[in-house]
């Protein structure tokens, strides 16, 4: 994979994993969120690599699909880990 390619993929995959992820997962910074969607680039095709989903020419839906998912649980995991809500001042 090309490095460029993970990133702009990972800042879309990032931001659409955290609006599909369930509850209220706006806690965490951007920047977490963009390390999320390259983890869940990244990820994604080792998963569906290992499903047996077959690279294709064309665009990878079903890997796009996977990343995503991925990307969705890695912005849960990141929103429960730093604890963060709302209400909460930063310092």
């Amino acid at each position: 994979m090309d490095i460029i390619y993970v990133i702009v993929v990972g800042i879309i995959i990032g931001l659409l994993g955290k609006f599909v992820a369930p509850g209220d997962r706006d806690n965490i910074p951007i920047w977490l969120t963009i390390l999320c969607g390259i983890g869940g680039v990244i990820l994604g095709y080792y998963v569906a690599a290992g499903l047996g989903v077959e690279e294709t020419n064309g665009i990878d839906w079903l890997r796009l699909l996977i990343s995503i998912g991925v990307a969705a649980v890695l912005v849960m995991i990141a929103a429960t880990v730093t604890g963060g809500s709302r209400g909460r001042s930063r310092v």
